[in-house]
């Protein structure tokens, strides 16, 4: 089972209940209760929220673990010790990527930046998938690692609106294949 089938699953057992624990509800708002009865209800409502809590607690950690541990952040502040680096500019309305060519099957450092206004820098594979994408944002420079596996034509796309001249906002680079292949 796939992982958002699984989440599906989980959210429809809790709707499931929490719509069972309303009706029993419900069905009980009429029932006269003596004060012990009232008093030891309370108690439980009491303690059922804080396991509640506990367990929803729990599974905000656990997921929040589970889904962002592989999330590809690489370190901002220090060499990603990659063998080829490519420094992109993002001004209105272009791109400025050099080198131009880069090698397959080894790690590329982009470090991303802006002179201007904040861009979105996104690569597109030859078959129009999206490979990576970051911000550009004057001042500051985005890094990110990959690894290109097939040769081609990567396009480079503007995803943040930049101005009038942000639709024709493209470049490309090449990815050939290493020596020895």
């Amino acid at each position: 089972m796939i992982l958002q089938n699984a989440v599906w699953t989980i959210a429809l057992v809790g709707i499931g209940l929490i719509a069972l624990v309303f009706i029993y509800v419900i069905s009980q708002a009429g029932v006269a209760a003596d004060a012990a009865a009232a008093k030891q209800s309370a108690h439980t409502a009491r303690r059922l929220q804080r396991w509640l809590f506990a367990v929803l607690l729990v599974g905000f950690v656990v997921g929040s673990w589970a889904t962002l541990r592989r999330f590809p952040i690489p370190n901002q502040h220090a060499a990603l010790g990659a063998k080829q680096v490519v420094q992109v500019i993002g001004r209105m309305w272009s791109w400025q990527i050099t080198p131009s060519t880069i090698a397959t099957n080894s790690a590329v450092e982009f470090r991303v930046t802006s002179g201007d206004v904040n861009h979105g820098f996104a690569i597109y594979a030859p078959d129009g998938r999206l490979v990576t994408q970051t911000q550009a944002m004057p001042g500051y420079t985005n890094k990110i690692l990959h690894t290109f596996s097939e040769p081609g034509t990567y396009t480079v796309h503007c995803l943040e609106y930049c101005g009038v001249g942000h639709v024709p906002m493209k470049a490309t680079f090449q990815v050939v294949a290493s020596k020895g292949e």
